[in-house]
């Protein structure tokens, strides 16, 4: 893959994610922590039986210590950003989970990397969550629980730590496995869920379509690409680029459910839009100037 490609990458896996919604179609008593954990079921399991028999995998080495820490990171995130939901509501929950996804995953690069991300990363990133806030801001009423804030805080660090760590997974492992094996313990982290709620909904036509395309296109094939693109781009900027996510899912729901958005709304999508093409072009500029540099 060539490097030029890697924010592209990123950016589709964020338009898969923001296709989720797919959830709402759903069987009724298909309760929203259950179908994450179906989804990460159907999501990793299927990746790892494909590279075992492929061949695909050695665990030679396998990076233990760091695989738990990522799949720690994505079992904590989705419990963490429900109860959020529930507590805050959508609106002010979700900006401020992915809104401080961003900036949580700059301060563990600085911290860990000693590595201060660029202006451009700043511009990018502030321009984006302001798009996030407008986005959301005449979603309902906004209300304020302080410990729902702090669930909504854990699920953005939990985000940017499991980006973090595959950034570093991704270095010595081929990303497909990186995702299948990760994404296999967390859904038997989680597993105990599907022992305290009816499944059966999982059984008729309608569950067993939103349940694959939960887990092998919002999950499995995404991340894939989300961990393929971190072989070149930084974690921060990964991060930055996946606000892509809300701005997909705000779009399908005007083109294809007819939900109708306030100017304020619009105008976040500009936001959106401008500050993840900042960060694209800074990134292609950046390609080219190593590209002239090698041919000198």
């Amino acid at each position: 893959m060539q490097r030029k490609h890697a924010p592209l990458l990123i950016l589709l896996a964020a338009v898969l994610w923001g296709t989720t919604g797919a959830q709402a179609l759903a069987p009724r008593g298909a309760d929203p922590l259950v179908i994450g954990a179906v989804r990460l079921a159907f999501g990793g399991i299927p990746l790892l039986i494909l590279i075992l028999v492929m061949g695909k995998v050695t665990f030679r080495n396998w990076p233990i210590r760091e695989t738990f820490a990522a799949s720690i990171s994505m079992a904590c995130y989705q419990p963490l950003f429900f109860s959020a939901v529930s507590m805050t509501g959508v609106a002010v929950g979700t900006v401020i989970a992915i809104g401080s996804a961003p900036v949580l995953s700059g301060a563990l690069e600085w911290i860990f990397l000693k590595k201060s991300p660029a202006r451009v990363w700043w511009t990018s990133t502030v321009l984006s969550i302001i798009g996030c806030i407008l986005l959301f801001m005449n979603k309902e009423s906004v209300t304020v629980d302080p410990f729902g804030i702090l669930l909504a805080l854990g699920a953005g660090l939990s985000f940017a730590a499991y980006s973090f760590v595959s950034g570093k997974l991704v270095e010595r492992h081929s990303s497909i496995s990186i995702v299948a094996v990760v994404f296999t313990l967390r859904a038997v982290m989680l597993s105990p869920l599907l022992f305290l709620y009816d499944l059966s909904w999982i059984g008729g036509f309608r569950g067993l379509a939103v349940s694959l395309h939960l887990g092998l296109v919002t999950t499995g094939v995404s991340y894939y690409l989300f961990a393929k693109g971190l072989l070149n781009v930084p974690s921060s900027t990964g991060v930055t680029l996946a606000l892509a996510e809300p701005l997909t899912a705000a779009l399908l729901g005007v083109f294809f459910i007819g939900e109708r958005l306030a100017w304020t709304s619009w105008l976040g999508i500009g936001l959106l839009l401008f500050g993840i093409g900042i960060l694209i072009f800074d990134f292609k500029k950046k390609d080219v100037r190593n590209e002239i540099s090698l041919e000198i």
